[in-house]
């Protein structure tokens, strides 16, 4: 699992790379959940639309057991909002081959659609969307939110 955190922009399918960055609002308390997020659709059923992201999000935990979904063998686990309690989507905590051998954008952490609102974060001058290609996983600015979270954290 550790090769997943070492992620990085260059790995991504380029069918993603033209893809908007969102930040992912709790629906139920307006908490934020992640600033990484991509708006995807669900491999085992692709009339499934949600987010996803390829960092642990900021503003959930892991919630019960894993379990099997009836469409694929991964296993995954619920994600509840840290602000108000509700179950936001899932983990995939163990992919299925079926899952890894189709185009994915190697992202592991799945909102459901109705538990978000997303917001296009904007490019460094404020005039376009940022975009995947321009996003990289390490270089974060000093002055951003992730930062701020890490060191009120410690």
């Amino acid at each position: 699992m550790s090769s997943r955190s070492n992620y990085n922009n260059n790995s991504l399918h380029s069918s993603f790379k033209s893809k908007s960055v969102c930040q992912l609002n709790c629906r139920y308390c307006n908490g934020v959940l992640c600033r990484r997020g991509m708006k995807a659709i669900l491999l085992a059923d692709t009339r499934v639309e949600l987010y996803s992201t390829d960092a642990a999000p900021i503003g959930v935990q892991l919630v019960a057991n894993d379990y099997v979904t009836r469409n694929c063998l991964c296993q995954i686990r619920d994600v509840a909002c840290l602000g108000c309690g509700n179950v936001v989507g899932y983990h995939v905590t163990q992919p299925c081959e079926v899952c890894m051998s189709a185009c994915n954008n190697g992202h592991f952490w799945m909102f459901h659609n109705d538990s978000v609102k997303a917001k296009e974060r904007m490019d460094p001058t404020g005039q376009k969307p940022l975009l995947w290609a321009q996003l990289l996983y390490h270089d974060k600015s000093p002055n951003s939110y992730d930062d701020e979270c890490e060191i009120i954290c410690r």
